[in-house]
């Protein structure tokens, strides 16, 4: 089991599959989905290649969920070992994606074809949905499987996404959530004028400070036993021509909120609009919404992944829903139960990314676990 995800990896990470672009990483899953009974739709939307392999028409619908993009190397002649040269040192696999996430997507092929081997009239159905547009924009990927899904009455109960989750030891920490993520551009409009003449002029630099404070003092919610506090951070701000003797027309702000179900997308634009009216501001802002949160309570799926972690790999896992966004964001609302599991995360998208081998044979031989606990 071992040398089979090991190689399978490493045959993914020498395709060099930069978001959005898949350069055959399917190809290599679906041949190998196809050998064990699978029946697999090709989904190719605008620039963006998906597909969806099935096995199985009973209920209940199991699926294990991931991508094969992967964002860009930085510099390469900073890496020890060419990023897309699947390189291993020290019990480690090196190369673009090792973690986030071929080697998860390596172990889901290994343990489904073992899984089937044991099992091969087993109950439920597996199916594996695959994106290309993970690390991108995400707006051909997940969300347009999902849609297609619905419209051909499919109905996903059990998700396990291949995201890395691992914080010291793979199977330490699964995600069973994530926080919502709302973006935001504050354009403050203003009067553009020389320097030594402000009484002519409107700074909209000077107009938007005491706004901007305020924002970045409130204190949005307290989170819940499930969440942190909901997060507001700046993350751009531009004004000016760059000339040193000219006050700028305009200020523009691009900021975001991570936030818990103690708070929602609508209550907290209401409460940026209140603030920038009550300062008398110029403005435009515009919005958009990345994903709500979502949160899989303890259920059937957490305990089925639970009881396999603690049986394969000796731990008892802790649920999170810390971190990013994930295209689980799109696949919770309609219903299904969700849940994160994958390698260590303290490499990822970092120059030298790599993956356990040990954590490689380990991560399939849960997979197989949590299917058993499902379907067997």
């Amino acid at each position: 089991m071992t040398d089979r995800t090991l190689e399978l990896a490493m045959e993914l990470i020498r395709r060099p599959s930069l978001t959005p672009n898949d350069a055959g990483c399917q190809e290599l899953m679906i041949e190998r989905l196809e050998r064990v009974g699978f029946t697999v739709e090709r989904l190719r939307f605008g620039a963006v290649d998906n597909f969806w392999a099935r096995r199985g028409s009973a209920k209940p619908l199991v699926v294990l969920a991931g991508h094969t993009d992967v964002v860009p190397t930085g510099p390469r002649e900073k890496w020890t070992s060419d990023p897309f040269t699947p390189t291993v040192r020290d019990g480690l696999l090196y190369g673009r994606g090792a973690a986030d996430m071929k080697g998860s997507l390596a172990a889901f092929v290994t343990a489904v074809e073992d899984f089937v081997a044991a099992h091969p009239d087993h109950a439920g159905s597996i199916a594996l949905l695959v994106t290309s547009d993970e690390e991108g924009p995400s707006v051909d990927g997940t969300v347009k499987v999902v849609e297609w899904l619905a419209a051909q009455g499919e109905k996903i109960d059990y998700c396990l996404i291949g995201e890395p989750s691992g914080v010291t030891r793979v199977g330490d920490t699964v995600k069973n959530g994530r926080r919502g993520s709302l973006n935001g551009r504050l354009t403050v409009h203003g009067v553009q004028g020389h320097i030594a003449y402000p009484h002519l002029a409107d700074n909209p630099v000077h107009r938007c400070a005491p706004a901007l404070a305020e924002l970045c003092a409130i204190v949005w919610d307290r989170g819940n036993e499930h969440f942190p506090p909901t997060s507001f951070q700046v993350s751009n701000i531009h004004a000016g021509t760059g000339a040193p003797n000219v006050i700028p027309g305009e200020l523009s702000i691009d900021f975001n909120f991570r936030y818990s179900t103690a708070s929602t997308d609508d209550g907290l634009k209401a409460r940026v609009e209140e603030v920038l009216k009550r300062h008398g501001l110029r403005y435009t802002l515009t919005w958009a919404l990345s994903g709500k949160p979502f949160l899989t309570p303890a259920g059937r799926l957490v305990d089925a992944v639970r009881a396999a972690i603690h049986a394969e790999l000796g731990l008892k896992t802790e649920l999170s829903t810390s971190g990013g966004t994930s295209d689980g964001r799109f696949i919770a609302p309609t219903g299904a139960e969700v849940v994160e599991l994958g390698p260590l995360n303290a490499s990822i998208h970092k120059i030298d990314e790599c993956v356990g081998l040990a954590d490689l044979a380990g991560l399939s031989r849960t997979y197989r676990r949590v299917l058993e606990r499902l379907l067997g």
